[in-house]
């Protein structure tokens, strides 16, 4: 079925996709609380954040008020769709971050798609492109793969089919399976393999972690609080190094220049050249 975003049905209403602040409220787009006040449905995923969110935005909701979370995805779509057919405009939020990324939304984005509904969004905060950003990482070319799955065979599975991923990849993890996480990581793709832990981003006690995924393994071990992203390094990372002194030397000068620390990057340019570490480092230091 092709579909006109540009030429919806004019006596249905539009189904509003807002993203929420990730920690500090400042972060709200204006037109959130413009949404809030003046959507005929505002569907949350948990009614008392979306009251604590209202509150701190000074808002007033004046629509009905539902919840939509993954316990209820499927019987409340029906509903909030034949609302969308009647006229409505209707809001969806979600606990953080953008709708239907990892959170409950993508449903009633289909049903309403299928039905000839308008879809449009309000942009806002994202943990996926804010890790992405600060993880000192490629970006040019990314994946986001969600959550991985909890048992250990199912995920150890996942990890396998992106061993040849080349693309900088994404997850969200809970804080007391990060550990667990990253060793299956280390395992599949081996101890060197640069990545960065990201938790509680934007918040008060914002932390990254940048370093090969056997470092960040041992540093796990120790406890991991709050919400976690972790960004991980492609199979190849960047184009590949020439392996000459003069090329060596400039390569880890340049990500020192970026910011990595020199371990980091003494790392990385090892591995995209295809040397031992050992070799790499004695050459900067002049060994």
């Amino acid at each position: 079925m092709t579909t006109s975003e540009g030429a919806p049905q004019s006596e249905y209403g539009v189904l509003v996709l807002a993203a929420t602040p990730i920690g500090r409220v400042a972060d709200a787009a204006p037109r959130l609380g413009e949404e809030l006040a003046t959507a005929a449905v505002v569907a949350a995923e948990d009614t008392r954040r979306l009251k604590r969110l209202t509150t701190d935005l000074g808002v007033t909701v004046t629509g009905r008020v539902v919840s939509y979370f993954e316990g209820n995805e499927s019987a409340r779509t029906p509903v909030l769709l034949e609302a969308l057919l009647a006229g409505e405009r209707v809001l969806l939020v979600t606990d953080a971050g953008m709708p239907s990324v990892s959170d409950p939304g993508y449903r009633l984005v289909a049903a309403a798609v299928e039905a000839g509904v308008r879809v449009t969004a309000v942009p806002g905060p994202s943990a996926v492109l804010t890790a992405l950003a600060v993880s000192g990482l490629p970006v040019d070319r990314f994946c986001f793969d969600g959550f991985l799955p909890r048992k250990q065979g199912e995920r150890a599975r996942r990890l396998a089919a992106l061993a040849a991923e080349e693309r900088t990849m994404v997850f969200f993890e809970a804080p007391h399976r990060t550990e667990t996480a990253l060793r299956a990581m280390a395992e599949a793709w081996g101890d060197d393999r640069l990545a960065a832990v990201c938790r509680e981003l934007t918040k008060t006690h914002e932390e990254v972690r940048r370093g090969p995924l056997g470092e960040l393994v041992a540093w796990a071990a120790e406890g991991v609080r709050g919400e976690v992203t972790v960004v991980v390094a492609g199979a190849d990372g960047g184009p590949s190094i020439a392996d000459d002194e003069a090329s060596l030397r400039a390569a880890v000068q340049e990500r020192e220049d970026r910011g990595m620390t020199r371990k980091d990057a003494i790392v990385e340019v090892a591995r995209l050249a295809g040397l031992p570490k050992r070799e790499v480092y004695n050459l900067v230091h002049g060994r």
